[in-house]
């Protein structure tokens, strides 16, 4: 799914999920890439794409393999890994139709930058449905140009818990990629392979500052939310310069 999304660049990919489901868990057994057209913020399925899937499960049946489709996958390349008001309508309307189900969001920007997956899987409550307050959830940065989006529709589904697991044949697969790519693991950059990330970054962090300053010098305002305006620039703030200081550190040791 990584690696997919990663050749997505900064247009959004789509994919499904094949697997199955114990109890209340829903085991993921692969992922296969779907030829659909996406923008930079948005990919839909087509007609084509199910009948691509349609082809697959009958070719898999063929060799014994009866896994069932369980969910989907697509990119926010730089933005974070969260549900758009399209996502959200797009999975409700899976769920209702063909439920198990579950929407996986990742975001190559952001693996590729902090060094580690930035994944997600979501699931959407039932039309209609007030979720419960469950207070203060774990804070991710929102670009300012998505934070309309992403507040709109933050309640209409919730964050699923995830693990992970490989065979002896994904470790096998893992040996052999590791044994003939890790020269190029090793001689990679975060700053150097996407300096435009780290600039729209920044620059999204500018935006942030202006408008909360803007907010500070309206009256009325309450105290409580100046304060939690503030903390949530302060925050994009220390992740930039820490994804910063990580880069130049593992630039610095490499090299």
């Amino acid at each position: 799914m990584v690696t997919h999304a990663r050749r997505g660049g900064n247009l959004e990919v789509m994919g499904m999920l094949f697997g199955k489901v114990t109890h209340n868990t829903m085991i993921v057994m692969d992922s296969v890439a779907l030829p659909v057209e996406g923008t930079e913020t948005r990919v839909n399925a087509q007609s084509e794409a199910y009948e691509f899937i349609t082809m697959y499960k009958d070719t898999v049946a063929k060799i014994g393999r009866t896994e069932n489709v369980i969910g989907w996958y697509h990119s926010h390349p730089g933005y974070g890994c969260w549900l758009s008001g399209i996502d959200v309508t797009t999975q409700t309307m899976n769920q209702t139709y063909q439920d198990p189900f579950v929407a996986v969001v990742l975001d190559p920007v952001r693996t590729v930058s902090s060094g580690k997956v930035n994944i997600g899987a979501f699931r959407t409550y039932p039309r209609h449905y007030s979720p419960p307050d469950q207070g203060p959830s774990e804070y991710q940065s929102i670009p300012l140009n998505k934070i309309e989006d992403f507040g709109v529709h933050c309640k209409q589904y919730y964050p699923l818990v995830m693990s992970y697991f490989k065979s002896s044949l994904d470790k096998s697969i893992l040996d052999i990629l590791w044994n003939r790519y890790w020269t190029s693991t090793l001689t990679s950059s975060s700053i150097l392979s996407q300096p435009d990330y780290m600039a729209e970054l920044t620059k999204d962090l500018a935006e942030k500052v202006a408008s909360t300053d803007r907010k500070l010098c309206q009256s009325g305002m309450h105290k409580f939310d100046i304060e939690e305006e503030a903390s949530k620039v302060s925050k994009d703030a220390a992740k930039l310069a820490n994804e910063e200081l990580a880069g130049l550190m593992g630039q610095l040791i490499k090299y």
